[in-house]
């Protein structure tokens, strides 16, 4: 059966045929992601007869939730069932005048990154725009998130790296940025990627694009490739010149995102070349203490540490220590495993 979360209107339109009006498409649309609806039976605008032709040849294909657990700082981290029965997850954050959601670009991740839980999945596939699409409006939705009224923010930051699944972003991108639809703002979307230079410039010539985070993490070529392996292809010089060429917009900062990891690249003088890497750029930097996870080589500074290196930063680029969510539920920046809690632990989780 064919999907229909994740077709653009045009596609929806040509799906329907010319035996249909023109705004039997825009109803459908609408309904799929303005009101993210769950059953094709409950487009009530819509024609029994149309909805019975649609329900026979095709399913909206929603990701399921299947569990989710809940932080004391009230992050909730939920594990996704989507129609072939493989595991996502995507993250929801509130904080006071805003929400983030952290959503996933595909089963697992193929970069192999050190310091990350995901990495130990490998790749299962990449998702489908409809599967990127509908983990914002599913978390949205549950927790009563109305676009226009609320702050939201959504990040291509859980599993998997967004630049090698672009054709897939870029698409849910565009569906949750028309206002015919989801009607997100360009300036709540981001995506996170390690830096995989060829795609950063391909990203560029994007019309509908969300802002560009890089994941740096190191100041020397040999220590970013002991942490991100892919980094052996896409030297720091390129990656630093590709940041330089991306043309940002009037109102757009690229984020340099810094991983600290202790007696590795948190030294005063990684803090001095890194202020030196960035200054060239419109840019901020987001700094992030390690979140240690089962199998991860590496420990965290110590906070003292983090504070004195974004001293140093700050001094030549505005940089900020970015606080971790979630960490108790494997939740945070790197924990993401589709890991199942203790019994005890499970107990705090929302069915």
């Amino acid at each position: 059966m064919g999907v229909l979360l994740g077709l653009e209107a045009g596609e929806l339109a040509a799906l329907l045929g010319a035996g249909e009006p023109a705004y039997r498409a825009r109803q459908l649309y609408e309904a799929i992601y303005r009101r993210g609806i769950q059953d094709l039976a409950a487009i009530t605008n819509l024609p029994a007869s149309l909805r019975q032709r649609l329900a026979a040849e095709h399913r909206l294909g929603w990701p399921e939730i299947e569990h989710v657990y809940a932080s004391e700082d009230g992050t909730s981290r939920y594990l996704l069932r989507l129609q072939d029965g493989l595991r996502i997850e995507a993250v929801y954050m509130p904080e006071p005048g805003r929400t983030t959601l952290c959503v996933s670009t595909q089963v697992g991740c193929p970069v192999g990154c050190r310091f990350c839980m995901t990495a130990r999945l490998g790749l299962e596939r990449d998702l489908t725009a409809g599967e990127i699409v509908g983990q914002v409006i599913l978390l949205a939705r549950r927790h009563g998130i109305e676009v226009g009224r609320e702050r939201l923010n959504v990040v291509f930051m859980g599993q998997g790296e967004p630049l090698l699944n672009l054709d897939n972003v870029l698409k849910a991108t565009r569906l949750l940025v028309d206002p015919r639809g989801w009607g997100m703002s360009p300036r709540r979307l981001t995506l996170s990627t390690v830096g995989i230079v060829p795609k950063i410039y391909e990203l560029a010539q994007a019309q509908v694009r969300p802002k560009l985070a890089v994941s740096l993490h190191a100041t020397r070529d040999e220590v970013r490739e002991q942490l991100v392996p892919l980094a052996r292809k896409y030297p720091l010089a390129q990656l630093i010149e590709a940041c330089r060429a991306y043309p940002l917009r009037s109102w757009e900062t690229l984020t340099i995102e810094y991983l600290l990891i202790k007696d590795l690249n948190d030294s005063d003088e990684d803090a001095r070349r890194l202020a030196r890497l960035v200054a060239p750029l419109r840019a901020k930097v987001n700094l992030i203490r390690l979140n240690p996870g089962p199998e991860i080589p590496f420990q965290p500074p110590e906070p003292a540490r983090v504070l004195a290196f974004q001293t140093i930063v700050r001094k030549a680029v505005p940089c900020f220590v970015r606080r971790s969510r979630g960490q108790d539920i494997f939740a945070a920046c790197g924990q993401l495993r589709r890991m199942h809690l203790s019994q005890a632990d499970s107990s705090r989780s929302q069915a």
